[in-house]
């Protein structure tokens, strides 16, 4: 929930990028994702989760190497291309992505790889919710706590898609 709260604080701070519609256009993606693929929503989560999970350490070396904000925002501006995503992910590590999140959600390998090119930015598009506005000198603190989470799955990207669903759309 810890990374939730950070989504909150960004959409409350007028000096960071995020809003309410972007957020709203994150679970439309999801949802259509979801809904193209014949997967359920909390499968969906589970995908989110398990790739958010194996994306950290990938993020967390892009980020001592300089450059992770720009790749951020590269991919958070939409579909970015095959390019983009080899170059974040090489052909090896996207297959141990692939894998892993197959492994951890039970939907198949060949649907997590036709999936990535769309769902990869959509997770990005998270993390870039924090950027700051131009002119401002707040920092990503979306970014800096899914790189440092302070609690044990206080980075969980799932969580995030479970806590914005209910955000968006409160029980009645």
């Amino acid at each position: 929930m810890g990374l939730f709260f950070e989504v909150l604080s960004a959409i409350n701070n007028p000096n960071q990028q995020a809003n309410v519609d972007q957020l709203s256009g994150v679970m439309s993606a999801i949802q259509q994702l979801s809904a193209s693929n014949g997967i359920q929503p909390s499968a969906m989560q589970g995908a989110v989760s398990a790739l958010g999970g194996a994306l950290q350490p990938v993020l967390k070396q892009q980020a001592a190497t300089g450059g992770l904000e720009g790749l951020v925002s590269q991919f958070a501006g939409g579909n970015p291309g095959l390019g983009a995503l080899s170059s974040l992910l090489t052909p090896q590590l996207q297959q141990t992505l692939i894998q892993t999140v197959a492994q951890k959600t039970g939907i198949s390998s060949g649907v997590i790889q036709a999936m990535l090119p769309t769902l990869l930015p959509i997770v990005m598009g998270v993390l870039g919710m924090g950027k700051p506005t131009p002119g401002a000198t707040a920092k990503n603190n979306i970014l800096d706590a899914f790189l440092n989470p302070g609690q044990p799955g206080g980075a969980d990207l799932g969580d995030v898609i479970n806590f914005a669903g209910r955000f968006l759309n409160p029980p009645r």
